[in-house]
């Protein structure tokens, strides 16, 4: 699977800041057979699980979460940048590899007991998933796993989620600054 994924992902350089390779995913998305084929395999480890919520991170996990959440049947909550949602909501700050942000739920997002996948398109440094885990640990929902398509180990973001707990699931891994795809 990962250089099936590798090979439909675009590269760009120094976006959104000199020496960031950003992992443009849109490239698979717009490939409709690639699309259903990393929404399967992202939710085939989850399935039976008891998962009853599916959280996509802004924004490329909304369009991710969405047909997970869809093809498991359950309620899916967007964790959006801080001042996107409508309703009363509660925030969370953490760090990027390229600066600082805060992400927000809807204050009733989820329930106790709630148990949650968490979803994006990439795991850099764990900063933004482990806010959206915080987010919903303060709710007292389960985050039962993270699942994306791109791990980035050499960041240290699946390090950091599994030290919060918190198994991950990526369809493509790489764990070598130096990789010229990744």
């Amino acid at each position: 699977m990962s250089e099936w994924i590798r090979s439909r992902i675009r590269i760009i350089p120094d976006y959104p800041k000199p020496g960031i390779l950003f992992q443009d995913v849109t490239t698979l998305l717009k490939d409709a057979t690639g699309f259903r084929k990393a929404v399967d395999e992202l939710v085939q480890p989850f399935a039976g699980a008891g998962i009853t919520r599916v959280a996509g991170i802004e924004a490329r996990g909304f369009i991710l979460g969405g047909a997970v959440a869809h093809q498991l049947s359950v309620g899916f909550v967007p964790v959006r940048k801080a001042g996107k949602l409508p309703g009363p909501t509660i925030a969370e700050r953490y760090e990027l590899e390229y600066g600082a942000d805060a992400l927000e739920i809807h204050s009733d997002a989820v329930q106790p007991g709630d148990q949650v996948l968490v979803v994006d398109d990439v795991l850099a440094t764990g900063g933004t998933a482990g806010a959206a885990i915080a987010l919903l640990r303060r709710k007292q929902a389960h985050v039962v796993g993270g699942a994306f398509l791109i791990d980035l180990v050499h960041l240290g973001g699946n390090e950091r989620l599994t030290g919060l707990g918190v198994p991950v699931h990526a369809l493509a891994s790489s764990t070598n600054a130096d990789d010229p795809v990744f």
